[in-house]
Parts: structure tokens; C-alpha cells; sequence
């Protein structure tokens, strides 16, 4: 990929369902050089409530949206982010790699893919990311409702299965988390960049990068 500082100081780049955003390849990078670590599959995700206060959370990276910059998170229907999120759709993400010290900040709006949704083909990327997940992980949308007070409604040795050949439960739910800002910043180098966008079309964005004091 070259010299990360070099390559993306002042590169403009097109992000659309065939080209990378500009930042994107310094996320790969990261996510390659510390795969070793488990705890690099793991970020933030911050939401507004309702009552206008912050909410922050530890989530899993599921991927990028095939073709695309928008990162995919899978979360349970029930849970209080989803009404957050449909109060205010913006969010941000931060994410810190331990072994090569960068931090990238995402900033961006959140789509919300649950089995009410009504557009096909969003369905379809719900389905597959369902079928993508571990089947322990699949299990957990069978659990009783989040945030809810514990009652024993199952003996303790009953086990919750699953049919592994079963479609998406109604709780699951996918996230798709599209940027527009992105800070990033590498604390061995003393490096920050700042990506921004702006649309280019219906389906693609065009994206800036500007190297600033760290």
C-alpha cells in the first residue's frame, strides 16, 4: 500500500460501489497488522438518546457493506440503541489499535435493517449477515429481552437451540454505519489526517484528505 503518510496527505479519491474511500486503505492496513490481537475486531459506537445525553457502547466490526465504505454492526431490535438511533440517526465510531497506536474516528449516519424493513435487497444483507455470524453468536437473539430485569422463566439446564439452517430471528438486526468524516491519527508517526466528504451522485461520495497538527 506504500507510505500511508505519502500516499494520502492531499489525495482526493472517489468512494462509490467500485472505488475505496481514501481512508479506507490505512483501516485495512490496521485491521491486517494487529488481526493477532482479538480485542481489534472490537470499537465504539456512540448514539444520542432521546433525552439528548450520549450513549456509548463496545461493538463487533462485521465487515464492510459489500462494495462499499459503510461498516456493518449486528445488534439485537430490543435493544435501547435501536430507539436511539431512530431518534437521531448520527453516530460515531472510535476505534484504537493497541499494536500499531492509530486511532481512526469516524463520524457518519446509521441505517437501521431489521425484519420489518420493507426494501428487498436490504433484507437480503440482513439474511446474509445472519449467516455470516457463529451460531453461539446467533443465539444470543433468542435470550430474553436486554436491559430488563433477570427472571428464571427457564430451568437452568434447559438448552436454547436453534435450527443452524434457520433465517434471521425477529430481534437480530443489522447496522449500517455510513461515514462522512474521518479522523485519523497514528501516535507513533506524530501523523493526523482528516477525511471528509461530500456527495458525488446518488451512490458514491467524493472524498478529501487534509494532513493537520496532531
Amino acid at each position: 500500500m506504500g507510505n500511508p503518510r505519502k500516499k494520502h496527505s492531499t489525495a482526493v479519491a472517489s468512494s462509490s460501489f467500485r472505488e475505496m474511500a481514501s481512508w479506507k486503505p490505512l483501516l485495512l492496513k490496521s485491521l491486517d497488522s494487529n488481526a493477532h490481537l482479538k480485542h481489534s475486531a472490537f470499537f465504539q459506537l456512540a448514539t444520542i438518546g432521546p433525552n439528548g445525553r450520549p450513549s456509548n457502547r463496545t461493538v463487533v466490526f462485521r465487515g464492510f457493506q459489500e462494495g462499499t465504505d459503510m461498516i456493518q454492526i449486528n445488534t439485537d431490535r430490543r435493544s435501547a440503541k435501536i430507539e436511539e438511533i431512530q431518534h437521531c440517526r448520527f453516530g460515531e465510531v472510535c476505534w484504537y489499535f493497541t499494536e500499531s497506536w492509530e486511532q481512526f474516528r469516524f463520524k457518519g449516519t446509521i441505517d437501521i435493517i431489521d425484519a420489518t424493513n420493507s426494501d428487498v435487497l436490504k433484507l437480503q444483507k440482513r439474511e446474509k449477515a445472519w449467516f455470516a455470524s457463529s451460531l453461539k453468536s446467533r443465539l444470543q437473539y433468542l435470550a430474553p429481552t436486554p436491559s430488563l430485569p433477570a427472571i428464571a422463566i427457564h430451568d437452568p439446564g434447559e438448552e436454547i437451540k436453534l435450527d443452524p439452517s434457520e433465517g434471521p430471528v425477529d430481534a437480530f438486526c443489522l447496522l449500517i454505519f455510513d461515514p462522512d468524516q474521518v479522523d485519523y491519527l497514528n501516535l507513533r508517526s506524530n501523523e493526523r489526517l482528516i477525511f471528509t466528504s461530500k456527495p458525488n451522485g446518488p451512490s458514491c461520495k467524493l472524498w478529501m484528505s487534509q494532513k493537520i497538527n496532531p
